[in-house]
């Protein structure tokens, strides 16, 4: 029987700018350890889409914890990769503390989205997964948005080309292209109709993410391709490429 891969709940994740030549390179690299993803397309260079509606509250306290910089701070997401009204889409909270990212996921309705969006409490007919975990996630999503009152603020995109361990879920790599974002119309909908706005991002982003010690290939890939870790959070680099006032202000 084949491995099923799931989404890594506690990992540690590295993040690098590099350019297309270097991306290439690693690649190769790479598939000496790693197999395609297998959601991914081999017809489309082993590429998906994907899109994120961020939440934030209205004096954008998730971006400013990101910029600022803190080691316990926390991202909430509305995670979907097609615009079909029949496919599911993913309630995710995204933890970082210290050093690990910790996420929770739960697999929702795309009907239910407009009243979840809207401030109401989740109930089973919500999600797709009826599971304890998955209420559980949602639960903690819908606690976070109304503690800090956070509405839809920005969608992020982009294609993500993607690699994983054959056997587990120990590593996954990424590289992620064409950053966009669009500006969120309050519709309660996960419709994507405004102007794209492209942040200065000068490369393709690298992200490599384990779950227990750093594996020693990837220590030599590291080296070899003189790789140096930077912050690049997709979110922030959306909202600030849109000029949002209040990011504005911070920024004098």
């Amino acid at each position: 029987m084949s491995f099923t891969h799931r989404v890594q709940g506690s990992r540690f994740e590295l993040k690098y700018v590099i350019p297309e030549a270097t991306a290439r390179g690693v690649r190769d690299f790479a598939l000496s350890y790693l197999v395609p993803d297998p959601h991914a397309d081999p017809a489309r260079n082993c590429e998906y889409s994907v899109h994120s509606l961020y939440l934030d509250s209205r004096r954008l306290e998730l971006c400013k914890a990101t910029i600022r910089g803190l080691k316990d701070r926390y991202k909430l997401r509305i995670r979907f990769y097609d615009e079909l009204d029949e496919s599911p889409c993913f309630a995710e909270v995204k933890r970082r503390q210290n050093d690990v990212i910790l996420k929770q996921r739960a697999v929702l309705r795309r009907a239910s989205v407009p009243r979840l969006l809207a401030g109401h409490w989740p109930v089973p007919s919500d999600i797709m997964d009826a599971s304890p975990r998955g209420m559980g996630a949602l639960a903690q999503f819908c606690r976070l948005q109304a503690m800090i009152q956070a509405e839809g603020q920005i969608f992020v995109s982009y294609l993500r080309e993607a690699y994983v361990t054959p056997n587990d879920d120990s590593v996954r790599l990424t590289f992620d292209r064409r950053v966009h974002g669009v500006r969120y119309t309050g519709s309660g909908r996960l419709d994507m109709t405004a102007e794209p706005v492209y942040p200065p991002i000068r490369g393709v982003i690298l992200e490599i993410k384990f779950t227990n010690r750093f594996p020693g290939w990837m220590r030599q890939l590291a080296g070899h391709f003189n790789l140096e870790r930077r912050s690049m959070a997709k979110y922030v680099a959306c909202l600030q490429a849109q000029r949002v006032p209040q990011l504005e202000l911070m920024a004098r």
